[in-house]
């Protein structure tokens, strides 16, 4: 059974959508009556959590879309998940780093998965399966009201016995320590496949900044990981520092990959570059059956060395966010990051 909560219907009940007699919409729709866009949005005060979606299962998550104003809310506010009856969400990530969109300045995404469309049209299409009830709510951190549309589509119906649970967390390093890596995910334990990461990159030094490799410790794995990449970029699917020849750095956004985001500095306040870019593992899940922890190194190239030498790697200090999503044989993880507070979220 197809079903819907939006801020016209905020049960999901059958036949019960488009009854609102009050709403963000009442006075543009005062000459017109019920059923004619009185409640298209909700309004969420300074410091409130709002409670968008909670559904008796079992069922599926299908469909999230939502858009806000004002977009300085993508890194202001915090989605949550909760699968079950657990108090510990399963995800917690600013509104704009689930959609791709982490430094309060729109981009597009054309993939599958997720959808950022003009001029903030938010689209995920992960499947959320939950048993006996699944909650969504979304917190503003920010001092000022955040006017949001949003609609969660959904099915109720019977869930695999080997369904698991969808996950995500988000970390930030501000700068990375001198010579450290970016840990993605740590301490994920229990049997599930990880699905995609969403990086806000700022760069804090000259030259090229992506020679990092992601890594991932699978099941036991100590010093060194079974899956390890050759850079940055290459994870992302791009090559040669996403440099082409007379444009320099170019975006792109594909299915399952992208760098769908380039900041350049502006000669003025906006002094370093940033970037957002996303892989997802739809097609190729890492599967772990014990543990899992993700990391990337914050690693560029420095000038040549001289004497005829090539040029070197060096360590940098870059401002990283991630986003990981995953899925998990359990509703909740035991293993999450601390809860960002709004100057650890903030856009610098």
């Amino acid at each position: 059974m197809s079903r819907s909560i939006s801020a016209e219907n905020f049960t999901g009940a059958r036949g019960g959508g488009g009854r609102a007699t009050e709403g963000t919409g009442a006075v543009a729709a005062s000459r017109l009556g019920p059923g004619w866009k009185i409640s298209p949005s909700i309004d969420i005060a300074a410091g409130e959590t709002a409670v968008l979606a909670d559904i008796e299962g079992p069922g599926t998550i299908r469909h999230l879309w939502c858009t806000t104003d004002p977009h300085t809310a993508w890194r202001g506010t915090l989605l949550r998940m909760y699968w079950e009856d657990e108090e510990t969400p399963a995800v917690e990530v600013p509104l704009g780093d689930f959609f791709c969109n982490g430094w309060n300045t729109f981009s597009q995404v054309s993939s599958v998965p997720v959808a950022a469309n003009p001029n903030g049209g938010f689209n995920a299409y992960w499947p959320m399966p939950f048993r006996r009830r699944a909650r969504i709510t979304l917190e503003n951190l920010t001092a000022e009201k955040v006017t949001l549309y949003y609609q969660v589509d959904y099915e109720l119906d019977e869930v695999a016995d080997d369904a698991s649970y969808f996950h995500a967390q988000w970390r930030r390093s501000h700068p990375v320590p001198f010579g450290e890596v970016h840990t993605l995910l740590d301490g994920i334990t229990g049997a599930g496949s990880y699905a995609g990461t969403y990086l806000a990159w700022g760069v804090n030094s000259p030259g090229w900044w992506g020679e990092g490799e992601l890594k991932f410790y699978l099941d036991g794995d100590d010093e060194f990981p079974t899956i390890c990449g050759t850079g940055t970029e290459d994870y992302f699917g791009g090559a040669w520092n996403f440099d082409v020849p007379g444009q320099g750095y170019t975006a792109y956004t594909t299915p399952y990959l992208g760098l769908n985001q380039i900041l350049r500095p502006d000669g003025r306040y906006r002094s370093q570059q940033r970037f957002g870019m996303y892989r997802w593992h739809v097609l190729d899940p890492v599967r772990f059956s014990e543990n899992l922890r993700v990391t990337v190194q914050s690693l560029g190239i420095g000038p040549g060395q001289g004497n005829g030498l090539p040029h070197r790697y060096r360590h940098t200090s870059d401002d990283i966010a991630s986003t990981s999503l995953f899925y998990l044989d359990a509703p909740a993880s035991a293993s999450r990051p601390t809860t960002p507070d709004l100057l650890t979220l903030e856009v610098d």
